[in-house]
C-alpha cells in the first residue's frame, strides 16, 4: 500500500493534457518529480468516454508538494479562483519562472500569470510582502502603487519607489 505523505493534495482536472501538464511543471520545478501514471481500462475508459490505455491521472511533486493530474474531459476549465504562488527569492528567480510558465501562456498584472494549460499562477518576490507590510505605511503604498502597474514583479523597482522621499 502507498504511503500518503501529506493530507491535502491539488488535484488538477484536464481534458486530454494531463501527462503533457506534468512533463511541463516537472521540467520547470528543480526539485520534482514524476509518479505514478494510471490508464483507462476497459470499464473506465467507456464510462468516461476515454480511449482505452489513455493516462486517467498522473501523479507528480513540485517542490516536494504531492499534486495529481486527472484526464477528465472538457467539462471544467482552470479559472483565476484556484492559483498557485511560486516564492522567489530572486530577481534572476521570478525571471526564469515567469518565462518559463507564460511560454505558450498568457501574462497577467500584478505577478500573476496563466500557463498554456490555463492554470493561474503568482509569481511573487518573498521581499514583496515585507515591503507591503512595512511599519511605514507611506513606503507600503509606495511599493503597492508601483506592484499594481507591472505584470512580472521587478524588485529593483519596487525597492527604488519604497526609497522614494516624496
Amino acid at each position: 500500500m502507498a504511503t500518503i505523505k501529506q493530507k491535502i493534495t491539488p488535484f488538477l482536472w484536464f481534458d486530454t493534457q494531463a501527462e503533457e501538464a506534468v512533463n511541463f511543471y516537472t521540467s520547470i520545478f528543480k526539485n520534482s518529480k514524476m509518479g505514478a501514471v494510471t490508464r483507462y481500462d476497459d470499464a473506465g475508459a467507456k464510462a468516461a468516454g476515454r480511449p482505452k490505455g489513455s493516462v486517467m491521472t498522473a501523479s507528480f511533486q513540485l517542490e516536494e508538494q504531492e499534486f495529481v493530474a486527472l484526464n477528465g474531459g472538457p467539462q471544467f476549465k482552470f479559472t483565476e479562483a484556484i492559483s498557485f504562488v511560486v516564492n522567489c527569492e530572486s530577481q534572476q528567480e521570478v525571471d526564469e519562472f515567469w518565462q518559463k510558465l507564460t511560454d505558450g501562456g498568457q501574462e497577467s498584472q500584478c505577478g500573476w500569470l496563466k500557463d498554456k494549460f490555463g492554470l493561474s499562477w503568482q509569481i511573487v518576490p518573498t521581499i514583496l510582502p515585507e515591503m507591503l507590510a512595512d511599519k511605514d505605511p507611506e513606503k507600503s503604498k509606495r511599493v503597492m502603487n508601483a506592484m499594481l502597474q507591472m505584470k512580472k514583479i521587478d524588485i529593483p523597482t519596487l525597492q527604488k519607489s519604497a526609497e522614494q522621499k516624496v
